[in-house]
């Protein structure tokens, strides 16, 4: 029996995510001696357009057993995770994200093979703490009907058992006389 895979929620993103990119950026080719000649095409438009192209190809939905996730310009990333295999979701903030009222939702899955001990981070969504109460919502929904049809399979497999041994008990009794 295969279930069908809903859309449950489709996440919108604060527009402010291009200005946190951009000067997150701006920072990080500040800091670097060989950043500093990119930084000053990253301020004459480049980063403008990064951070426009970053925002618009953002998206995330949660389905009914899946959280996925798509970002990226240049390198595009494209992440589903099955939601029995969330483990936490936490919140970061930093005065940064606290200036452009951000957050980052991030997302820690069972058996991460990430070293940086997350699988996903979300940055700018809107309304973030009602999406994360309905991902822990919709991950509560699944395996409550994973336990409810494995009790219905454990009680099916014992009604065919018994089944069968009633079938035994007959076949001995025919054979015995």
């Amino acid at each position: 029996m295969i279930s069908e895979n809903k859309l449950m929620l489709k996440a919108e993103f604060n527009p402010k995510i291009k200005t946190y990119i951009f000067i997150t950026i701006a920072f990080f080719l500040l800091v670097t001696v060989i950043g500093i000649p990119i930084l000053i095409v990253w301020l004459l438009g480049l980063g403008q357009y990064i951070s426009k192209r970053y925002y618009e190809n953002m998206s995330c939905e949660l389905t009914t057993k899946h959280l996925e996730f798509k970002k990226g310009v240049l390198f595009k990333v494209e992440k589903t995770i099955p939601l029995e295999n969330i483990q936490d979701l936490t919140f970061i903030e930093n005065p940064l994200l606290k200036y452009l009222d951000l957050r980052i939702l991030k997302i820690e899955t069972a058996g991460h093979s990430n070293p940086q001990g997350s699988d996903m981070k979300l940055v700018g969504i809107i309304g973030a703490s009602d999406f994360k109460k309905k991902v822990l919502h919709q991950r509560e929904l699944l395996k409550q009907n994973e336990r409810v049809i494995s009790t219905q399979t454990q009680t099916s497999n014992e009604q065919i058992n018994n089944t069968l041994i009633e079938i035994r008990d007959i076949l001995n009794e025919i054979k015995n006389k």
